[in-house]
């Protein structure tokens, strides 16, 4: 897909590029860089920002915020998903959902626009054995 936007991809950008896509958590720069070094000691952070903001430009990658003061990053080929965060951990769980896709299609026709992109991020926290449960359907507890 690099080659294919155009980009020019040396050796480095080579390696940036398949840590990002054997990546399933998505990491930031720092972490990006961690992985690379460890596979080629010559990989500099420098070359991993410049790395990762040209395969932003040319659409190959998607910055994500889900706090912490850090961007991550997502390829932009993975398709229609959508991204639940643990505020505590910050761990990221990706998931699909077609009811919410069917009804963002819904709202964009409604008011009269074509769906062109489809973003939900949730941020949640891990749910107590006490939360978990529906109201309504605890056991009343017993004097």
């Amino acid at each position: 897909m690099c080659i294919e936007r155009g980009l020019k991809m040396t050796g480095q950008r080579r390696l940036i590029a398949r840590v990002l896509s054997e990546s399933e958590d998505h990491p930031d720069v720092e972490e990006l860089y961690r992985r690379a070094v460890a596979l080629d000691s010559r990989v500099s952070v420098a070359t991993v920002y410049r790395t990762v903001r040209l395969l932003e430009e040319k659409g190959i990658l998607e910055r994500r915020d889900f706090g912490g003061g850090r961007a991550r990053f997502d390829p932009a080929d993975r398709g229609i998903h959508h991204h639940l965060i643990d505020v505590d951990t910050g761990s990221v769980i990706e998931f699909q959902d077609s009811e919410h896709d069917a009804l963002a299609q819904k709202i964009a026709a409604r008011l009269g626009f074509d769906l062109v992109q489809l973003r939900l991020e949730i941020f949640g926290r891990k749910a107590t054995p006490s939360t978990a449960e529906p109201a309504g359907t605890r056991a009343p507890r017993r004097k």
